[in-house]
């Protein structure tokens, strides 16, 4: 059972006023090159939309953004860039909801139906995975040994792949936020004629 602040927290985020940019189904279409690193290079990825996330400012850097009990006791003011390399690598998943978590607060976003139901489908294919990989081993039927494999494959495939989504969803919502989607129009008027009348 979530804890009662972890229930308000969550409470609060269903109602914020804005969404998405870009919705998470739509992130391979709107930024394809972005969602193909974020898949080849998950890390570097991350380390770079939370220093986005801070205005690379990394001062205000914390560990998993503040949301774990080790958040700010991690040498995070001496070293900031060094932990948030170590974030990235040792605590992947943590870092890219941290980041996503900041941006929501910050700017005010909910997630649509559609971007729960992604995400939750891919916490059940991992979850899923583990069951069969359980039964599997306590069990001496061939069939749940080919099971496992086959859902450990798709369990690895969602997880690759929603991530590389939310990252891109994130570049993209940062963007906005940055002037860079919609650069404004530096070209000088058109010509204009005088009336005679």
């Amino acid at each position: 059972m979530a804890s009662s602040k972890n229930m308000h927290v969550y409470e609060a985020r269903k109602g914020l006023p804005n969404l998405w940019h870009s919705e998470l189904i739509r992130t391979p279409v709107d930024d394809p090159v972005y969602c193909c690193y974020s898949m080849l290079c998950p890390c570097a990825a991350s380390y770079g939309l939370r220093g986005r996330v801070l205005y690379n400012d990394w001062s205000r850097y914390q560990c998993c953004g503040g949301g774990m009990p080790c958040s700010g006791s991690c040498g995070e003011e001496s070293c900031p860039q060094l932990c948030a390399v170590l974030e990235v690598t040792l605590c992947f998943t943590l870092s890219v909801s941290a980041t996503r978590f900041m941006l929501q607060d910050a700017l005010q976003i909910q997630n649509t139906k559609c971007d729960n139901c992604i995400i939750a489908s891919m916490f059940f294919a991992q979850y899923l995975n583990c069951i069969c990989w359980l039964v599997a081993m306590f069990t001496n039927v061939p069939f749940l040994d080919d099971a496992a494999i086959v859902t450990d494959r798709v369990a690895d495939i969602s997880y690759c792949a929603v991530c590389a989504c939310l990252q891109t969803q994130h570049k993209l919502e940062l963007d906005k936020r940055d002037g860079k989607l919609f650069p404004r129009e530096t070209a000088p008027p058109p010509p204009q004629e005088m009336s005679r009348y």
